[in-house]
Parts: structure tokens; sequence; C-alpha cells
């Protein structure tokens, strides 16, 4: 019998890896396998690409096929000889499924810690312009003493002999369809595949311990109420001594005593006499740079603002800084003295106010016009 060309075969070349191969042998396995075509034609090429991995795949006889015999027509195998024993059941699992039969791998006893999240209370001027801050954090750090392992010193984690270690244990049921195999994680070792006989005194298995720690964050300018500001890395230490999770604050800004804070912008509120609102005057506001002087122009009126600009909070992550906004409020005199209300009625004469006609602002109406357009059916 003329020996096969079994490299052709995978479309491998002759100083190919055990990994190329076993490659090849998955993508043409997919492609030909009975279950996705059955046309007879496919499944006699997927016999011979069987045996071409069958005999590659195992170095004693590649280096056999190599030296110019062809083991498998050796061992009386032809190439329709069907799933022997030395068919390799496991490798079109794998292909298929991305592992022999589905089969789970045993649990990591190293997992990801928890995030954690803690508040911080900022004041105004220092969710303005930023600052840094020294947090005491309660968390999960490694276990120092078995660093993670979970196990006593000297001592290792024993393979699970319920499961072999594999993690899982399975079961053969009879249904009416025929013999079902269920698996399910071991519940010797929980599907980890090792037991410690020994856990670490100092953590008691678990590869971490509680403490707390200091730590110094940075936090930048123009975080407000709500900000959340992620710290990778810095939550607690995952069990078995897993990465960690991440830390995250939550920034919560206080009420500031003058000031409003409207995005990057602040509003304040200012009284002023009557006198100054008429005859304009020079003021000294409070601003987070200090104190500033504004000009009050004369006929000023309540509700007028005047903005002073770059003088807000600074933009998170961005140049610049919002406005601070001056609202004004005209203070009336409620009472006065004889000599202030004489100055008074001598004002309104020369301004011809003693008897003021009164106005209505515009979409405004008194209540005789209300009246009127009530009974006319406006």
């Amino acid at each position: 019998m003329a020996k096969s060309d079994y490299y052709g075969t995978l479309g491998v070349r002759r100083d190919a890896s055990a990994e190329e191969i076993k490659k090849a042998y998955r993508r043409l396995a997919r492609e030909l396998h009975p279950d996705v075509n059955p046309d007879p034609a496919t499944q006699e090429r997927f016999k011979e690409v069987t045996q071409a991995y069958e005999v590659l795949s195992d170095p004693s006889k590649r280096q056999m096929y190599d030296l110019g015999a062809d083991p498998y027509a050796a061992a009386g195998a032809g190439a329709g000889a069907g799933f022997g024993a030395g068919f390799p059941f496991s490798d079109i699992m794998d292909a298929f499924f991305g592992s022999a039969g589905g089969a789970r791998a045993p649990r990591s006893r190293a997992r990801r810690g928890r995030n954690a999240t803690i508040r911080v209370e900022l004041d105004l001027r220092e969710a303005c312009f930023g600052t840094t801050r020294e947090l005491m954090v309660d968390t999960a750090v490694l276990c120092e003493v078995c660093q993670g392992a979970g196990a006593s010193a000297g001592t290792h984690p024993d393979t699970c002999d319920m499961c072999q270690g594999r993690g899982e244990v399975s079961q053969v049921t009879r249904s009416f369809l025929g013999q079902v195999m269920t698996s399910r994680p071991c519940p010797q070792c929980g599907g980890y595949g090792t037991i410690i006989r020994h856990p670490c005194q100092e953590c008691s298995g678990d590869g971490r311990v509680r403490t707390r720690r200091t730590i110094k964050v940075r936090i930048p300018a123009g975080v407000e109420d709500g900000t959340h500001i992620q710290l990778a890395g810095e939550g607690e230490v995952g069990p078995g001594g897993g990465p960690p999770g991440d830390l995250f604050l939550e920034i919560v800004e206080k009420p500031h005593e003058i000031f409003e804070r409207r995005g990057d912008d602040l509003h304040c509120t200012v009284q002023i006499p009557m006198t100054a609102a008429s005859l304009g005057t020079v003021l000294t506001v409070e601003t987070l740079d200090g104190k500033e002087d504004i000009d009050v122009r004369p006929g000023t009126q309540s509700g007028q603002v005047i903005p002073l600009y770059g003088k807000g909070v600074q933009r998170l992550n961005e140049t610049g800084r919002g406005d601070l906004l001056i609202h004004f409020n005209v203070e009336t005199p409620s009472r006065l003295d004889p000599e202030q209300e004489d100055l008074m009625r001598e004002l309104a004469r020369l301004r011809g106010e003693e008897r003021p006609p009164g106005k209505f602002a515009p979409g405004q109406q008194s209540f005789f016009s209300r009246l009127r357009d009530a009974f006319n059916g406006r």
C-alpha cells in the first residue's frame, strides 16, 4: 500500500510544530465533521484528516512515518477503520467546544476584589481649586504571611481525592433518552480542585486580612456635588490574593454661606441702600480670590446683575473658570426720623412724585381691568 501524504492532507509543512498540526486539524474538523456536512465524499475526507492527525500528533508515530513507514497501515487500521481506541475524540470535542468534552476547568481561588465607595466632604473653595486629602480606608489587603496562598508556611493545597483535581464530578443517570452524564462542582473542594488542609492562621485560608490604611489622593479642581472619582486598584484585595478592586470617591460639596453654585458659575446677592442705588457707589465684595471693588452705577435697580468674569469655579478637566454674578437688592428704609422724612418729602416734591400715578409693568393688569375682561368673556 502506498504511503499517504499526511502533511499534505492537513495542509502543513513537514517541519510543522505540534501546535500548528493541532490547529490545522481543528480547522478541518469543523469543516468536514459529518454533523456539519453529511455528504459521503466529505465523510471520507474527514476520515483521512483524522487518520493523518492521529499519526502526526503522536511523536513516535510521526517519527516512524518520517522514516518511511505508515504506522496506521502497519497497525492494520485502514482509512475506514472508524472510531477506534486511538481515535482523537477529545480533539474533535475541543475543535467544537473549546475544551475536551466541554469539561470546565477548576475554579481559581484568586478572584478580583470588590469595589469600595467612600464619601468625601469638600467646601466650595476646595471643590473650586482642588485639594489633596489623606483618607482612612477600611479594606482587605494581601496576607503577608501566606502571600495570598491561604496555606500555612511549609504546606500547600492538596489535590482533591474526590474529583482528582478536576473541580467537578460526573454522574451517569438513565432516562428515556438513554444514559445521560451530568457534571457538577465537586462538593468536597467546592470546585477548586484542591483542598487547603492547613489554613494560614493569619487569614484563615482567605489569603487576605482586613486592616485600615491611609492613602493620599489628589482631588482635581472643578468637582461638584455627586462627582465620582475612580482610583483604579485601590479597592480591597480579592480572595486568594486576587487583584484588588477599585476605590470610588463620592464628592459631597458643603453649602457656602455667601455663594450659591450653579455649574461653573457662582451667584450671590448684595443688599444696597436706596441712596447708593440712586447715586451710585463703589462696593467691596467677597470673591473666592479675595476682596474686590466693583462700581455700582447710579440708578441701579433690584434684580440687576453685575458679572465678574473668570471669578467662578475652575472647569473640571478644562481650562478657564466660570463667572461670579452679583445680584443687587435695593433696600427701602422702613423707618425715617423727622429730618430724614422732611428730606424725602422735599425730594419727592422736586421730582414731582408727591402723588405718583403708579405704573404697571408690561403684561400686568389692574384689578379693574381683569374684572372687566372677565365680564367681557376674554
